[in-house]
């Protein structure tokens, strides 16, 4: 036995000694190419109803398709700041479109670009940025239209962004005189328009030329490998392609719909670095990841250390393991201001399951949003919506939503079937409810918060200011929960809620009232003392709103008495909103707004100058 296990020994002992050291291996350089504006449903390789991008399709069957990514915010400067810092916007509150004003990153934690610097990477960005949060001189040696990984110094390794905006919403906004000039290449006919979209032939041209800009966008992605190869670096670079978030056909960007949420997703790796990946060439996973998690994936990629204080999670790189990554199933994204447009919506995607949170359910889908509007298909669609010739599916972006929605996106991809309603549902709409609550608590989500509070008190340190406010932000989590039950189970809570001493406890109070309607008519003499002397101007305007759904006549001055009374442009920002979802809405309410008393302090924020225009300012006499 003794000469057995020796002669095992010196076996093991030669067997060492003739193999040879395991090659180590040049940081890899890293490139992203980022399209803006496109989710995964146009595109052939992810969808059997969209256009083929040979040069995207190249890329995957040399690397990996993720069939299951998603951007965390369906606009691009929410998104990008997401993608930056490695963490959920709601927790930095960098996930307002377009800001009022910048946050910094959490304590201890930088843009993911600067470890790479701090790595010995050349770190390049061509060109767009779009961050909601400050930016130090730490993050990127150039980001400019002169950006290139060709002016490192020799043998540096580098990251480097690539930016195409060929697909980006401004160019589908085209006019009349346009669409009966330029024919698509794209048949009109050959794709199917989706069954919440009226089936008309802008409809249909519109998802043509939509295709034809895709297939431009593939070309230019084309051209950024083709710089690769002729330096002879592909050996040595680890390629991403995805898209910034979702489409921009209408109901897509902007909003937690699929088509604003699911993007494109390829990686190439090269042969050389497939221990990163421990995947086969031409593979693809199911497994969710989402723009949270990019961050900590490039660091764990280039061998770095991912800091604890980003959200996000690796799902490539060292460590990494594929069949954990495979197992992933859930992402969760967040909605709020989009440039004039205020809303508030979270949503978690679960499998198949899709579960949407309206806090605000009232303001419907199809509000006014300047940029939005630009496009001939959104005036169509409400154009339409407001001549009555829609069907169900069709209407549902013009009317107020429920408080909650459940889809099933595979079943059920443009989400147009609420099953939240649907007793067989009841235990997967149960688990998801949950886990959404769990998640904004925890975070904690700060726009339970008035996004001008958060600006006023919260920006110089948000995430702090999170900390020190958990308790009062998981109470006002609990009251918006009340828009969940019968009206007659919250009515005690909610008598006890507007008579707090907490202010925003009474704004949610009132948020939930409005959302039960005419239901909730009894509290109407209670709330129109609030919206009269109620110490916080919003919750006049929240008050009023609510009487408005009530029928009661005066509540539009009211909500004007507060209007001009404001100096602060992002509480005028709000109430505005409010304006136009009474004037848009179902209500109808008519506010003659005498635009002389509105404060010189605010109008000149773009934002506020095109919602004031859609309300009649610079049409009537008493414009400024």
């Amino acid at each position: 036995m003794k000469n057995i296990i020796l002669f095992n020994i010196i076996c093991l002992l030669t067997i060492s000694a003739c193999t040879p050291p395991k090659e180590t291996l040049p940081a890899p350089n890293i490139v992203w190419i980022t399209s803006e504006d496109n989710s995964k449903h146009y595109m052939k390789l992810f969808d059997e109803n969209g256009i083929e991008t040979p040069n995207i399709e190249k890329l995957a069957n040399h690397g990996i398709k993720f069939t299951r990514a998603f951007s965390n915010a369906p606009v691009c400067s929410a998104a990008r700041s997401t993608l930056i810092a490695g963490c959920y916007g709601p927790r930095l509150a960098s996930h307002y479109h377009r800001r009022l004003k910048q946050v910094p990153m959490p304590q201890g934690v930088e843009m993911y670009p600067a470890y790479l610097k701090q790595a010995g990477y050349y770190t390049t960005n061509n060109s767009k940025e779009d961050y909601n949060i400050i930016k130090s001189d730490s993050v990127w040696d150039d980001s400019s239209k002169k950006a290139h990984w060709k002016n490192r110094e020799e043998g540096q390794p580098f990251f480097h962004v690539f930016n195409i905006s060929t697909t980006h919403e401004g160019n589908l906004h085209f006019n009349q005189a346009q669409w009966d000039a330029v024919k698509t290449n794209a048949d009109p006919e050959a794709y199917t328009t989706q069954p919440n979209h009226p089936q008309t032939k802008l409809y249909k041209y519109t998802n043509a030329y939509y295709r034809d800009l895709i297939v431009k966008m593939d070309e230019e992605v084309g051209a950024v490998v083709a710089e690769i190869e002729e330096a002879g670096m592909m050996e040595n670079t680890i390629i991403f392609y995805f898209g910034d978030h979702g489409g921009v056909l209408p109901g897509s960007k902007g909003y937690l719909y699929e088509t604003g949420l699911h993007v494109p997703l390829v990686i190439f790796v090269p042969e050389k670095y497939r221990d990163l990946m421990n995947r086969e060439a031409g593979s693809s996973t199911e497994g969710f990841v989402s723009f949270v998690d990019f961050g900590p994936t490039l660091l764990s990629l280039a061998g770095i250390e991912v800091p604890e204080g980003m959200d996000g999670k690796s799902f490539l790189g060292v460590g990494v393991n594929p069949a954990e990554v495979d197992s992933r199933d859930e992402t969760f994204s967040y909605a709020n201001r989009f440039d004039e447009k205020s809303d508030f919506v979270r949503s978690i995607r679960k499998g198949k399951f899709k579960y949407i949170r309206n806090y605000q359910p009232f303001n419907f889908d199809g509000m006014m949003n300047n940029y939005r509007y630009k496009m001939l298909a959104y005036k169509e669609w409400q154009n339409l919506y407001e001549k009555g010739e829609l069907n169900r599916a069709q209407s549902f972006f013009y009317e107020p939503r429920a408080p909650e929605q459940l889809f099933d996106v595979e079943a059920d991809p443009y989400e147009t079937k609420n099953l939240a309603g649907d007793p067989a549902y009841t235990d997967t709409l149960l688990e998801l409810r949950q886990n959404l609550v769990n998640r904004v608590k925890s975070m904690p989500d700060l726009s339970f918060y008035p996004e001008f509070e958060l600006i006023n008190n919260a920006f110089d340190n948000p995430v702090a200011f999170g900390q020190k406010n958990i308790s009062a932000i998981s109470d006002y989590v609990d009251i918006a929960q009340l828009q969940l039950l019968s009206f007659a189970d919250a009515k005690s809570a909610l008598e006890e809620k507007l008579s707090s001493d907490d202010r925003w406890a009474r704004y949610w109070a009132l948020v939930v009232l409005s959302s039960f309607g005419k239901e909730a008519v009894v509290f109407a003499n209670n709330i129109e003392k609030i919206a009269t002397d109620d110490s916080e101007l919003i919750n006049r305007v929240r008050a009023a709103q609510f009487l408005a759904f009530c029928g009661y006549q005066n509540s539009n001055q009211l909500i004007l008495e507060a209007l001009y009374a404001s100096e602060d442009r992002g509480q005028v920002m709000l109430m505005l909103n409010v304006i136009t979802q009474l004037r848009d809405g179902p209500q109808k309410v008519d506010f003659n707004i005498d635009f002389s008393r509105i404060s010189d302090k605010i109008l000149g924020e773009i934002q506020l100058q095109w919602r004031l225009e859609h309300l009649g300012w610079g049409k009537t006499p008493t414009s400024k």
